[in-house]
């Protein structure tokens, strides 16, 4: 049998889809894949129906741009890190988001604690960016921080295959401006 990766949850709003992806400081995982997600949603055709956002559980980096080393992989694989600047996960997000993917347990585990007042409407909306990963399901994203160039090209890679799962995703999603409102 082959793996299948688990359906979105519906959108909160007809034809808006809103992606949150979140790692411990906001500087690294999440970045990177926010900039990777948006670019792949643009060539979709879905960023007028889609966004995305990235957050961290800590508040040390706000308003700082990614790490130079993420931002380095990023521009040596022809994506724009420029426009990042840090921000720290809210309960507000809840409400904002269609869907949250948390880099790795402890970040789940950090958001999940900010669940709390963030209303009923959460099951299936808070998962991990790894269950859309189609080589390692439900895998975490490593921190890249503490080691060299290879950890953070590690991650754009598994970053890159699991935004081509989510995309594929969300063109399934009725409303979007995809294939699914094609047929």
């Amino acid at each position: 049998m082959s793996w299948l990766p688990p359906p979105l949850p519906p959108p909160r709003h007809p034809g808006r889809y809103a992606v949150a992806l979140v790692c411990l400081g906001n500087i690294c995982r999440s970045p990177i894949a926010d900039v990777v997600l948006s670019e792949r949603v643009d060539e979709a055709g879905l960023a007028g129906h889609v966004s995305v956002a990235s957050s961290g559980t800590g508040g040390w980096h706000v308003g700082d741009p990614m790490d130079p080393r993420a931002a380095a992989v990023l521009l040596a694989h022809d994506y724009d890190p420029s426009l990042h600047r840090a921000r720290q996960f809210a309960g507000s997000w809840f409400d904002d988001h269609d869907l949250v993917l948390c880099m790795d347990a402890r970040n789940l585990e950090d958001v999940s604690g900010v669940r709390a007042g963030a209303g009923p409407d959460l099951d299936g909306r808070l998962r991990m960016f790894g269950d859309f990963d189609p080589v390692t399901p439900g895998g975490e994203v490593p921190d890249p921080y503490y080691g060299g160039p290879e950890g953070f090209e590690e991650v754009l890679a598994m970053v890159e295959r699991t935004c081509a799962t989510i995309v594929a995703g969300l063109q399934r999603v009725p409303g979007l401006g995809g294939p699914a409102d094609r047929t």
